[in-house]
């Protein structure tokens, strides 16, 4: 089992148990991958002290809930193992009304778990997980954003009916296991047009350097961007922070593209731009891990079963083209 399954799953236990005392509501997130964290630094022996990175929001709704509150929960709720640390992301109002979202990563042994709490108004409720879009339409708000917003490299018709949008990290292991997956869909869905974002994630220490060769070598060839990214891939774990440079313009070079002008490109700050430009369109359409894949703006599993992505991207086809509007008996 993947050493941050194996933490996760300490963790989910830790906070079932809570479940079970009556402490803590918990709802399980059901993404797949890795989650914009960074190395968690507080460490569970003692209630850390304020980060700079946290960010608390600013709204009366929120206003109780400070960063140093969910230090004093997450110490109470993980301080009697001090084998666990944590570091508090983000602190801001969620897409629900009344409730803070806080994004935090709980780090043991194997290696870290993202975790998303949604904090009641009255700071004496939460509920780890996330909360999924509702209505008779519950997609359509992401997939206009996406329609209008999305900027990567892309395959496919321009105008189509499923558009199909992954946001990914290149250093990310879970994107890499899930690209042949999401490969297979392509494949299977011709007339859907697939758009490939970047979103390197703060915890890994070469994925925004591969976002911008990304950038760069799409904007030079499709044809070889594509080559780039699988090849990137392939050589993940030999790509470190001190040979990343040298790596990716070997992968470019062999994809087609000029290596040098290629990192020339990816140190300009109009490439950093559209990189952050991407990861905002992500977090628009709440991203909080990779690989967020999108079909006509419904996030699913990017590791679902091919057979099971191919009826939902057949099923979005159908209702763009006017299909029957709820399953209602």
């Amino acid at each position: 089992m993947n050493t941050h399954r194996l933490i996760e799953n300490r963790i989910h236990g830790i906070i079932l148990a809570a479940v079970a005392a009556g402490l803590l509501v918990f709802v399980q997130n059901p993404g797949f991958g890795q989650t914009a964290t960074q190395t968690p630094t507080k460490s569970a022996a003692k209630p850390a002290a304020k980060s700079e990175s946290a960010k608390t929001a600013a709204e009366p709704k929120t206003s109780l809930l400070s960063e140093d509150t969910v230090n004093s929960f997450l110490f109470q709720m993980f301080g009697y193992d001090a084998s666990l640390s944590w570091k508090v992301l983000e602190i801001r109002p969620s897409e629900v009304e009344g409730l803070a979202a806080v994004t935090v990563v709980i780090t043991g042994p194997q290696g870290p778990s993202p975790e998303r709490l949604l904090v009641s108004s009255d700071g004496k409720h939460v509920i780890a997980g996330e909360v999924l879009p509702f209505g008779a339409k519950p997609f359509e708000g992401a997939r206009v954003k996406l329609e209008k917003g999305v900027t990567g490299v892309s395959k496919g018709p321009a105008k189509a009916d499923v558009l199909i949008v992954e946001f990914s990290d290149m250093q990310c292991p879970h994107c890499a296991k899930a690209a042949p997956n999401v490969e297979q869909l392509i494949a299977q869905e011709p007339e859907a047009r697939f758009v490939f974002q970047n979103y390197p994630l703060p915890s890994h220490n070469w994925a925004e350097k591969a976002a911008e060769y990304v950038d760069c070598v799409g904007r030079v060839s499709n044809d070889a961007v594509w080559k780039f990214i699988d090849k990137t891939f392939e050589d993940q774990t030999n790509i470190t922070e001190s040979n990343v440079d040298e790596k990716l313009k070997g992968i470019a070079t062999a994809a087609g593209a000029k290596g040098d002008e290629i990192a020339a490109c990816a140190a300009k700050p109009e490439t950093k731009a559209r990189v952050e430009a991407s990861i905002a369109l992500g977090k628009s359409v709440d991203v909080n891990s990779t690989p967020a894949l999108f079909i006509n703006g419904r996030m699913v599993n990017a590791g679902t079963p091919v057979e099971v992505l191919k009826k939902i991207a057949d099923f979005a086809a159908s209702q763009a083209k006017g299909g029957a509007g709820n399953g209602g008996k």
